[in-house]
């Protein structure tokens, strides 16, 4: 795939600088732009896409379909037509660079950029930003849009430079890499490791798993889908999208609780969305994020279902255990396709990592605890990421006071709305700490998260305010609110990126509001009382 080449306006003052490409982002520009703002985006990438440029591991796809993952734009959707039900990698990032030319968003991006620092200006009220290490440029506000996993985590491993073979993360595969008759590695069963593994048993010569933790997959269904289908779709694409933004998805929940209906009726329920496929399937009883034992009746389902599977006793009892090693949904729960069969076939091989961890990388591959010695040409880190807080932290951004955001947060998050700092004045993240990062889709939270975030900026200018800035009180009152979403749900239990327990010394807490309706009746409240919580100045 061609890199597109910058072709940017030159200036370096703006009322707003953007930092990242991806839907968040690319909705800014395309919102804040029509209201008459100055606005330069910047983006570490080549092209378009966030997550989507860089997640260019083999068999990479979105576990959403359309028209759940899309904007709403009629500009976008009218006369973009998909070819699948969940679109690959490289269909993503084509839909990207169809946002950016229908919208005519190509002279206000400047792409191959980072932005490495940003302090802000007390005498001023403005924020000046270093990108690449040396462009110096300056706005008025800065909205970071940087999602929540641009930060991949890579575990210590001794000796990990000694190998001589190909080794990367999943979110910094070239394009090139291939698995064909090679001798191939996947560490890691999460979201990108199931992909990994079911490109890799089709075509490596022999592919080596090792699981820590076994993923709960759920069957992704996947079809083709015409022209004439998608057209018929887009009659209603209007009223779905209303519908996606009021109640923050468009997967319909039967209402029910797993425990108040009868067995039969359980099962009836839980084969339909299990044959319909995709996350329907997590939809199927209302209490199954916050009731243990409604989340164990949709395990041992689940367990069921998956053992059927695959052949061999010994590792059914592995990738589906007979006790759950966590609550169902306490880990999020990935789309796939064949990933249970790929271990039946002779190709494939799992290492259990709580009976055999890595000692060691060799120069040919990696030694395990127990004596075995395995030789790989390519090792595929599926590690995860310094998850929703990482794409923030990993930027030097310094505040009023010159503190560092990440110093600021070493001890816990503290959020206002889930889009503001305290001591970071002008300053806004879309998909942050504290939001609904975890339980909104990536296009819904760019549109509603984005029109608070843009409503705020044009009241502000409107009204003549210099400085906007969350106040302690705000952060503490916000803070209660996680707290209270925290004791709800099962996924602030879990290890889990949600919580940041997946990277060594990172403070545990939930970093995902839960509560979608919840949290945009925050929003819409704090709007209509005229930010009236938060310090304005002018």
């Amino acid at each position: 795939m061609s890199e597109v080449q910058n072709h940017v306006r030159d200036t370096t003052a703006f009322d707003v600088i953007v930092v990242g490409a991806g839907f968040a982002g690319l909705y800014q520009l395309h919102r804040l732009r029509a209201l008459g703002f100055s606005v330069r985006l910047f983006e570490a990438g080549a092209q378009a896409g966030g997550v989507w440029y860089w997640n260019r591991y083999p068999g990479a796809r979105v576990d959403l379909s359309p028209p759940q993952y899309e904007f709403s734009l009629e500009a976008v959707w009218r006369d973009w037509y998909w070819r699948e039900k969940f679109p690959s990698r490289d269909e993503l990032v084509a839909y990207f660079e169809h946002v950016v030319n229908q919208l005519d968003l190509r002279a206000d991006i400047q792409f191959s950029s980072r932005v490495t620092s940003a302090a802000f200006d007390e005498a001023t009220n403005r924020w000046k930003v270093v990108v690449n290490g040396e462009q110096r440029c300056e706005a008025r506000f800065l909205v970071l849009c940087t999602g929540y996993a641009s930060k991949p985590y890579i575990p210590h491993f001794d000796n990990i430079d000694r190998f001589e073979g190909e080794c990367y993360h999943s979110g910094l595969c070239p394009e090139s890499l291939k698995f064909d008759n090679k001798r191939v590695a996947i560490i890691g069963t999460g979201a990108s490791g199931i992909q990994l593994v079911q490109e890799g048993a089709h075509h490596a010569a022999h592919l080596t798993v090792f699981q820590r933790t076994p993923i709960y997959g759920i069957p992704m269904r996947q079809e083709p889908l015409s022209k004439q289908l998608q057209e018929q779709w887009k009659q209603t694409y209007p009223q779905q999208f209303r519908e996606r933004a009021s109640i923050g998805t468009l997967i319909r929940n039967t209402g029910k609780s797993a425990l108040v209906v009868t067995e039969s009726e359980r099962l009836e329920a839980l084969e339909r969305t299990w044959a319909h496929g995709g996350f329907e399937f997590l939809a199927t009883f209302i209490d199954v994020y916050t009731n243990q034992q409604a989340a164990r009746l949709v395990y041992d389902f689940w367990r069921d279902k998956v053992r059927q599977r695959i052949i061999d006793p010994v590792l059914q009892e592995k990738l589906a255990p007979t006790v759950p090693p966590y609550p169902f949904g306490v880990k999020r729960p990935s789309l796939e396709m064949d990933y249970y069969e790929a271990f039946n076939q002779s190709n494939v091989e799992l290492v259990d990592m709580n009976e055999a961890g890595i000692e060691t990388f060799t120069q040919t591959g990696i030694k395990t605890t127990d004596g075995r010695v395995f030789e790989f040409d390519i090792i595929v880190l599926a590690t995860g990421y310094d998850a929703v807080t990482g794409g923030l932290t990993q930027i030097d951004i310094r505040g009023a006071d010159g503190q560092n955001l990440a110093a600021v947060w070493q001890d816990g998050v503290r959020t206002q709305l889930g889009m503001t700092a305290k001591g970071f004045p002008n300053m806004w993240f879309i998909y942050g700490p504290q939001s609904p990062n975890g339980a909104c889709i990536g296009p819904l939270c760019a549109e509603v998260q984005g029109e608070w975030v843009i409503s705020c900026l044009n009241h502000l200018r409107t009204t003549g305010v210099r400085r906007f800035e969350a106040t302690q009180e705000g952060q503490e009152a916000w803070n209660q609110v996680m707290e209270t979403v925290e004791s709800i749900f099962l996924i602030a239990k879990g290890n889990n990126w949600q919580t940041g327990s997946n990277i060594p010394g990172k403070k545990r807490q939930l970093l995902t509001h839960m509560d979608y309706l919840g949290y945009m009746n925050a929003c819409k409240e704090s709007e209509r009382n005229g930010y009236a919580d938060f310090a304005l100045s002018r």
